[in-house]
């Protein structure tokens, strides 16, 4: 197994964050190739009592509620990466991950009838790529602990 504080995820700065949803244009053509925003593996919403954009995202976490909560094992995490996948021909389009993800990342693709969400991009997660700012980036677990505690204290100071 990969040592955990190294594996690859994303996060999210809405200091800054312009709103300009370029990483929702940029996931959908990746996966669908297609600029619907609607088919983005993330979103990003305006919190207007926070006058802030929140991105709405997978977090890839360490022991997903969505891969426990699927009554047909289409979730999984892969050690190595620490990636969690939800694999579509085994879906079985029920929704369980939608709901008991505390995220709300997991989405239904009414097309297909089946759950999807960020699988990052077999490594290159577009969203990341194509964000002008760099409000998402890709960073290691380790760096990601860091800038959530330092938000933490700026929040509570």
């Amino acid at each position: 197994m990969k040592n955990l504080k190294m594996q690859k995820v994303l996060i999210y700065d809405p200091d800054k964050c312009t709103g300009c949803r370029y990483c929702e244009i940029a996931c959908a053509y990746y996966h669908f190739k297609t600029f619907n925003f609607e088919r983005a593996h993330l979103h990003v919403i305006f919190d207007e009592e926070k006058r802030a954009f929140e991105a709405i995202y997978c977090h890839h976490c360490d022991e997903p509620i969505c891969a426990a909560a699927c009554p047909s094992d289409a979730i999984s995490k892969d050690e190595e990466t620490g990636w969690v996948r939800i694999n579509p021909s085994v879906c079985i389009g029920c929704k369980t991950c939608i709901v008991v993800c505390p995220l709300s990342a997991p989405w239904f693709n009414e097309t297909f009838h089946v759950s999807m969400k960020c699988d990052f991009c077999n490594g290159e997660p577009q969203c990341a790529r194509f964000c002008p700012p760099q409000a998402i980036r890709v960073v290691t677990r380790e760096e990601a602990l860091k800038f959530s505690e330092k938000r933490y204290l700026e929040a509570s100071t």
